[in-house]
Protein backbone atom coordinates (compact mmCIF):
# COMPACT_ATOMS: atom_id res chain seq x y z
CA UNK A 1 0.00 0.00 0.00
CA UNK A 2 2.94 2.30 0.99
CA UNK A 3 4.61 1.80 -2.36
CA UNK A 4 2.04 2.40 -4.48
CA UNK A 5 1.20 5.72 -3.02
CA UNK A 6 4.95 6.62 -3.00
CA UNK A 7 4.83 5.60 -6.94
CA UNK A 8 1.41 7.52 -7.11
CA UNK A 9 2.80 11.22 -5.27
CA UNK A 10 5.95 10.48 -7.60
CA UNK A 11 3.88 10.82 -10.81
CA UNK A 12 1.85 13.23 -9.65
CA UNK A 13 5.52 15.31 -8.50
CA UNK A 14 6.58 14.32 -12.47
CA UNK A 15 3.41 15.85 -14.06
CA UNK A 16 3.38 18.87 -12.31
CA UNK A 17 6.73 19.76 -12.57
CA UNK A 18 6.40 19.19 -16.23
CA UNK A 19 3.22 21.02 -16.40
CA UNK A 20 4.90 24.09 -14.92
CA UNK A 21 8.21 23.65 -16.76
CA UNK A 22 6.49 22.75 -20.09
CA UNK A 23 7.58 26.35 -21.89
CA UNK A 24 11.22 25.31 -21.50
CA UNK A 25 10.76 22.18 -22.08
CA UNK A 26 9.23 22.97 -25.29
CA UNK A 27 11.98 24.93 -26.46
CA UNK A 28 14.54 22.17 -26.25
CA UNK A 29 12.82 20.35 -28.66
CA UNK A 30 13.14 20.91 -32.37
CA UNK A 31 10.44 22.76 -34.04
CA UNK A 32 10.67 20.72 -37.54
CA UNK A 33 7.74 18.65 -38.10
CA UNK A 34 7.76 15.86 -41.44
CA UNK A 35 5.04 18.88 -42.76
CA UNK A 36 7.85 21.86 -42.67
CA UNK A 37 11.27 19.42 -43.07
CA UNK A 38 10.94 20.78 -47.07
CA UNK A 39 9.33 24.47 -46.28
CA UNK A 40 11.26 27.31 -47.56
CA UNK A 41 9.70 30.84 -47.34
CA UNK A 42 8.58 32.69 -50.35
CA UNK A 43 10.20 35.68 -51.60
CA UNK A 44 9.00 38.94 -50.15
CA UNK A 45 8.07 42.67 -51.66
CA UNK A 46 11.23 43.29 -50.05
CA UNK A 47 13.40 41.08 -51.51
CA UNK A 48 12.05 41.88 -54.98
CA UNK A 49 12.58 45.46 -54.66
CA UNK A 50 16.37 44.69 -53.40
CA UNK A 51 16.27 42.47 -56.50
CA UNK A 52 15.19 45.67 -58.66
CA UNK A 53 11.91 44.15 -59.12
CA UNK A 54 9.88 47.41 -59.17
CA UNK A 55 8.86 50.72 -60.37
CA UNK A 56 7.06 53.54 -60.39
CA UNK A 57 3.49 51.87 -61.22
CA UNK A 58 4.58 49.16 -58.83
CA UNK A 59 5.98 51.19 -55.91
CA UNK A 60 7.30 48.05 -53.30
CA UNK A 61 8.69 51.06 -51.16
CA UNK A 62 5.12 51.68 -50.95
CA UNK A 63 3.48 48.69 -50.46
CA UNK A 64 6.39 47.70 -47.75
CA UNK A 65 5.59 50.88 -45.52
CA UNK A 66 1.90 50.45 -45.80
CA UNK A 67 2.40 47.16 -44.25
CA UNK A 68 1.03 45.22 -47.48
CA UNK A 69 1.03 40.97 -46.21
CA UNK A 70 1.14 40.12 -49.93
CA UNK A 71 3.49 38.42 -51.21
CA UNK A 72 4.25 39.50 -54.53
CA UNK A 73 5.19 37.66 -57.27
CA UNK A 74 5.96 33.66 -56.69
CA UNK A 75 9.04 32.36 -57.87
CA UNK A 76 8.64 31.27 -60.80
CA UNK A 77 7.08 34.46 -61.64
CA UNK A 78 9.81 36.26 -60.33
CA UNK A 79 12.49 34.44 -62.84
CA UNK A 80 10.41 34.80 -66.11
CA UNK A 81 9.59 38.89 -65.32
CA UNK A 82 13.69 38.96 -64.89
CA UNK A 83 14.76 36.76 -67.44
CA UNK A 84 12.41 38.79 -70.00
CA UNK A 85 14.13 42.12 -68.57
CA UNK A 86 17.26 41.03 -69.42
CA UNK A 87 16.68 39.46 -72.58
CA UNK A 88 14.02 42.14 -74.19
CA UNK A 89 15.61 45.03 -72.63
CA UNK A 90 12.64 46.43 -71.44
CA UNK A 91 11.48 47.89 -67.64
CA UNK A 92 9.97 45.90 -65.20
CA UNK A 93 6.32 47.35 -65.98
CA UNK A 94 6.88 46.33 -69.94
CA UNK A 95 7.98 43.04 -68.78
CA UNK A 96 5.16 42.32 -66.61
CA UNK A 97 2.75 43.20 -69.41
CA UNK A 98 4.46 40.88 -71.61
CA UNK A 99 4.32 38.01 -69.18
CA UNK A 100 0.53 39.22 -68.13
CA UNK A 101 -0.31 38.78 -71.88
CA UNK A 102 1.73 35.56 -72.37
CA UNK A 103 -0.41 33.57 -69.25
CA UNK A 104 -3.95 35.28 -70.73
CA UNK A 105 -2.60 33.63 -73.97
CA UNK A 106 -1.79 30.20 -72.94
CA UNK A 107 -5.38 30.55 -70.93
CA UNK A 108 -7.23 31.38 -73.94
CA UNK A 109 -7.94 35.22 -73.56
CA UNK A 110 -6.91 37.75 -76.12
CA UNK A 111 -5.53 41.22 -74.75
CA UNK A 112 -8.75 42.60 -74.59
CA UNK A 113 -10.39 39.82 -71.62
CA UNK A 114 -12.25 38.16 -74.55
CA UNK A 115 -12.26 34.56 -74.76
CA UNK A 116 -10.32 33.69 -78.32
CA UNK A 117 -12.47 30.36 -78.02
CA UNK A 118 -15.45 30.45 -81.10
CA UNK A 119 -18.02 28.73 -78.54
CA UNK A 120 -17.55 30.30 -75.61
CA UNK A 121 -20.84 32.33 -74.99
CA UNK A 122 -20.69 36.26 -74.16
CA UNK A 123 -23.45 37.58 -74.51
CA UNK A 124 -27.06 36.58 -73.95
Amino acid sequence: MLFSASIFALSALAAMLIFYYRHRIASLIPSTSPLQAGYTRLTTFSSQAAAGLTSGNFDLEENNLQGDSRLGLDEAGVSEVHDIMQRQGVSFDEARLIRHKRILRDNGIDPSGMPMDAKAVTRL
